[in-house]
C-alpha cells in the first residue's frame, strides 16, 4: 500500500495577478522593519488592485447566468483551482436553480450530483446544517476515510483530488449557493487566498442577489405577457395562422391578436406600445382589449377600428404613442383589406414572390389630433404566407433599418418548399434566420411578435 499523500499548498493562478507573501530572511541576515512593512503594503495594494479587477468585471455582467460564470471563474483564479461547480439554490425557494460548471462537461456534473447532497459541502450549506455555515476544504478526497465512499469514486473517476466550498449568502435574500473549486492533486488554499476569495464571494452574492430579483421580476413580467395574448388562434377555412411573441428582458408591450368575425371573416393585428415594464405590458392590455371591441364593432373597415383606437388613447392615455396594423381578412375571397398605423409593413411570400405589401404612411396612434389614412386591400396567391410583425424583429437585429428590412426580404425568400405549407414552420424559420447581432447595443432585448397568415 502507497504512503498517503501529504497536502501541499495551492498556488495563484498567473492569469490573476495576486500578490505572494514575503519569504523569510535568509539566516544570519537581519531583515530591515521598514523593507517588510514596504512588502506587506505592496500585498495589501496588489490584493486590492486584484479584488478591485475581479469585482468590476463581475459588475458589468447583466445577466444572472453571466455572473455565474464570471464569478465562478474569478473564485477559480483566486484560490488556484483548474475546475469547479456553482449551485444556485436561493433558500426561499422560489427559484431559478441551476448547476454550471468550469471545465467540466455535463456529463461529469452528472457523475458529481450522484453524490448523495448531504455528503457534500455545499449541499449540507444549502440544506442550513449548523456545520457549515462558512468555508469548507478537503485537502485530500481520495485519502479522507471520513467522506461518504461515493464522494471518493467520484473523485478518482473524474480526476480531481482536493475541493475548497465558498457559500454564497447576501444579506436580504440569505442563502443563495455555493461555489466548489476542484484541485487536480492534494491541495488547499493559503489563508490570504481564502480571505480574497471571502471577501469576493461576499460582493459577489449581494450582486447575484440583485440578479435574482430582476432575473424573477423579468419572469412575472413574461408570464403577464403571454396571459395578456391570446390563448389559441381561430379556425377558419381558407387560412391557417401561426403566431410566435418573443418577450425582451424588460417586458416590452409587442402584441398580436387573431378573432372571428361574423361571415367568416378575420380579425388581424399587431401593435405596440411605447416603453418597457409593467406600464408598457399595462397599455398593451388595454391597446388589444379596445382593439378587438371596435373590430367587432365596425371590423370591415380598419380605418374606423384605429381611428376609434386613436381616440380611446387620447383620452385614457394622452402621453403615450403606439403603433398598430389592423386588417380585415375574408378568406372565402382571399382578400386582406388592412390599414396601419406607423406600423412596419406586412411581407408576403410564396413560392413565386417575396414582397412587402405596400401600406400607406402614417402616423403612430397618438402622435395626431385626429387619425386618419386610407386603407389598402390586397390579395394573396393560393398557398402564399402574409407576415404581420412588430418592428421589434427588426430592431433586434442591430442593423440600420433598410439592412433589416432587406434581411427579414431574404429570409423569407429563403425559405425551403418543404416548410412553406406550415405558417409556424415559417415563423420559426424567419426567427432563426434573423438572430440578434451581439455587436449592436441592446440586440436581442426586443419584444417581437409575429403572426403568420398562410392562404389555402
Amino acid at each position: 500500500m502507497s504512503a498517503p499523500h501529504l497536502p501541499k499548498v495551492a498556488g495563484i493562478d498567473p492569469v490573476v495577478p495576486v500578490s505572494t507573501h514575503t519569504a523569510a530572511p535568509t539566516e544570519g541576515v537581519p531583515s530591515a522593519p521598514g523593507a517588510f512593512i514596504q512588502d506587506r503594503l505592496a500585498g495589501w495594494v496588489s490584493d486590492l488592485t486584484t479584488l478591485h479587477e475581479l469585482t468590476e468585471r463581475l459588475a458589468g455582467t447583466g445577466t444572472l447566468d453571466s455572473a455565474l460564470h464570471e464569478l465562478l471563474g474569478a473564485g477559480a483564479a483566486l484560490v488556484g483551482a483548474a475546475r469547479g461547480l456553482l449551485v444556485l439554490d436561493p433558500a426561499d425557494g422560489a427559484g431559478p436553480s441551476r448547476t454550471i460548471g468550469l471545465g467540466l462537461a455535463h456529463a461529469e456534473l452528472g457523475h458529481i450530483e450522484t453524490v448523495p447532497r448531504s455528503a457534500t459541502a455545499y449541499g449540507r450549506f444549502l440544506d442550513g446544517l449548523p456545520d457549515t455555515d462558512g468555508p469548507l476544504a478537503s485537502p485530500d478526497i481520495l485519502q479522507d476515510a471520513g467522506l461518504d465512499p461515493r464522494c471518493r469514486e467520484v473523485a478518482a473517476r473524474l480526476g480531481y483530488a482536493a475541493s475548497y466550498t465558498q457559500p454564497l449568502t447576501a444579506g436580504t435574500a440569505g442563502r443563495l449557493g455555493a461555489a466548489v473549486w476542484l484541485y487536480d492533486e492534494p491541495a488547499e488554499p493559503l489563508e490570504r487566498q481564502r480571505h480574497l476569495v471571502g471577501v469576493y464571494a461576499r460582493y459577489a452574492a449581494e450582486h447575484l442577489a440583485r440578479l435574482l430579483e430582476l432575473e424573477r421580476a423579468r419572469a412575472d413580467a413574461a408570464v403577464i405577457a403571454e396571459e395578456l395574448l391570446p390563448s389559441r388562434l381561430p379556425r377558419v377555412p381558407g387560412v391557417r395562422l401561426a403566431a410566435r411573441h418573443l418577450a425582451g428582458p424588460e417586458g416590452g408591450g409587442h402584441w398580436y391578436d387573431a378573432l372571428t368575425l361574423p361571415d367568416d371573416a378575420l380579425g388581424l393585428a399587431v401593435g405596440s406600445a411605447g416603453g418597457s415594464g409593467p406600464a408598457a405590458l399595462a397599455a398593451m392590455g388595454r391597446l388589444r382589449a379596445g382593439l378587438r371591441a371596435y373590430a367587432v364593432m365596425e371590423g370591415e373597415d380598419p380605418v374606423a377600428v384605429l381611428s376609434d383606437l386613436e381616440l380611446l388613447l387620447r383620452l385614457t392615455e394622452p402621453a403615450s404613442a403606439a403603433t398598430a396594423l389592423y386588417a380585415y381578412c375574408e378568406p372565402a375571397r382571399r382578400t386582406l383589406l388592412l390599414a396601419g398605423a406607423g406600423h412596419t409593413p406586412p411581407l408576403v411570400t410564396g413560392e413565386r414572390r417575396t414582397e412587402f405589401v405596400e401600406t400607406t404612411l402614417s402616423a403612430p396612434l397618438g402622435m395626431l389630433s385626429c387619425w386618419e389614412a386610407p386603407s389598402v386591400e390586397f390579395t394573396p396567391l393560393p398557398g402564399e404566407t402574409v407576415l404581420l410583425y412588430t418592428d421589434g424583429l427588426l430592431r433586434r437585429t442591430g442593423d440600420t433599418r433598410d439592412r433589416a428590412f432587406a434581411r427579414l426580404r431574404s429570409a423569407a425568400a429563403g425559405i425551403p418548399k418543404a416548410l412553406r405549407r406550415d405558417p409556424g414552420d415559417v415563423a420559426d424559420h424567419v426567427l432563426r434566420a434573423l438572430p440578434p447581432d451581439g455587436r449592436a447595443r441592446g440586440a436581442g432585448d426586443e419584444d417581437v411578435a409575429l403572426l403568420a397568415v398562410r392562404f389555402d
